[in-house]
């Protein structure tokens, strides 16, 4: 259907009921507000965004945007980082899925671009479906950008997306002109890199950067030209990986996921939905 906005806080009730009718499609960026060298706090929620929106044009879905604070993890040590425990941000995405599903939206998509948001959503996602019987998902745009290494002339395409999201946002200017961060520096926690590898990105063990300047180099904008260049490279690099993510397959698959497990529910009643939903 033809959507005005496709950002649910900037809809009307009416346009809400109105797509429902037709559609049960969100996505749901699950963002971070953390020091970031010369980008902005809110850099990864933002990109998160920028991909959520584009991802919901691409399947014909609605966005809720506006959750910039969780676990940040080791960029506590940053005195801008907003930390929210784990256990937190997952009793409040839970809390957000259950009125997402009471409106009608079945096929929710939940993303993040931080590495430990999947600490967060996926345990949700989990136990979501074993409380609902309803298959949410889960998608990490960090790996997404891991898939699509071909598009990637190099390190720089990485900060080009970040620009790029806050084009795709209506928000470049908020990218302010900066040098000084791109000083490629070893971490200070390098030492103990062994430990960190043995567990999924930050879920290994528990710590927090020395140096401000652990998270992370960026690269010099000293003028909005170099600004507007990075920002195109970054927006043609996010719909490319969008296009590739095959979003109207993703979604069709999640219906038929649910039929799926509607139909082991009916062999195995003691599955947690089954038994959740006759009791």
């Amino acid at each position: 259907m033809e959507m005005r906005t496709r950002i649910l806080g900037k809809c009307l009730n009416s346009e809400v009921q109105e797509y429902l009718k037709e559609n049960d499609i969100i996505i749901v960026p699950v963002g971070v507000t953390e020091m970031h060298g010369g980008f902005p706090l809110d850099c990864e929620t933002v990109i998160s965004e920028a991909f959520a929106l584009k991802m919901a044009e691409a399947c014909d879905g609605l966005v809720l945007t506006g959750l910039p604070y969780f676990y940040a993890g080791a960029t506590a040590s940053g005195r801008g980082t907003v930390q929210v425990s784990i256990r937190q941000g997952i009793d409040y995405l839970g809390a957000l899925a259950r009125s997402l599903l009471r409106l009608g939206f079945k096929r929710q998509v939940y993303l993040s671009f931080h590495g430990p948001a999947h600490m967060t959503i996926c345990p949700m996602i989990r136990d979501f479906y074993d409380e609902t019987g309803v298959p949410i998902l889960y998608m990490d745009c960090m790996m997404q950008v891991g898939k699509n290494q071909k598009l990637f002339k190099d390190f720089s395409d990485f900060h080009a997306i970040t620009v790029g999201a806050y084009q795709v946002m209506g928000r470049l200017e908020d990218i302010p002109f900066v040098t000084g961060y791109s000083g490629q520096k070893q971490q200070s926690c390098a030492p103990f890199n062994d430990l960190f590898a043995l567990g999924y990105q930050s879920a290994a063990i528990g710590y927090c950067f020395g140096e401000n300047t652990d998270h992370m180099p960026t690269p010099d904008i000293p003028d909005a030209e170099t600004r507007e260049r990075l920002a195109q490279t970054g927006a043609e690099l996010i719909a490319a990986i969008v296009k590739n993510m095959d979003m109207p397959h993703v979604t069709a698959q999640m219906r038929a996921l649910e039929q799926y497990g509607l139909d082991n529910e009916k062999k195995y009643p003691w599955m947690p939905s089954a038994w959740n939903r006759e009791h």
